[in-house]
């Protein structure tokens, strides 16, 4: 399986390839994507994304694994959740989400088994 191309983006606003769903903040992973929901993990912009939050996306065995921060990045990545992922030999890229978009569309455009975590407005 494929991971599926991030079609737009804009703030507030995300829509994934193959999914009539708008998201505010998404998972994508090799088939699949869903609503990102904070709430499900306690998850707020500080300390920010946790490994919990990415438990899922892991789960469908990524090789790496795209942090969106946010378009002004306000979502903060600790040092904690960059380490459980090497733990789990995947690589990680944390980056502002315009970037991270672009990052994560040329990977799976390569046929790489990427996932990611994108925070679509601060």
């Amino acid at each position: 399986m494929s991971s599926p191309e991030i079609a737009s983006l804009s703030w507030g606003q995300m829509k994934v390839k193959g999914c009539s769903t708008t998201y505010k903040d998404c998972k994508v992973w090799p088939g699949g994507s869903r609503t990102w929901d904070w709430r499900e993990t306690g998850t707020n912009h500080s300390p920010g994304v946790q490994p919990a939050d990415l438990e899922e996306v892991v789960k469908k065995g990524v090789k790496t694994v795209v942090i969106g921060r946010g378009m002004s990045e306000a979502l903060q990545v600790p040092p904690s959740t960059v380490e459980y992922l090497k733990k789990n030999g995947i690589d990680v890229l944390v980056l502002q989400t315009e970037k991270a978009v672009e990052e994560y569309n040329a990977l799976a455009a390569r046929g790489v088994k990427v996932g990611g975590v994108f925070h679509s407005t601060c």
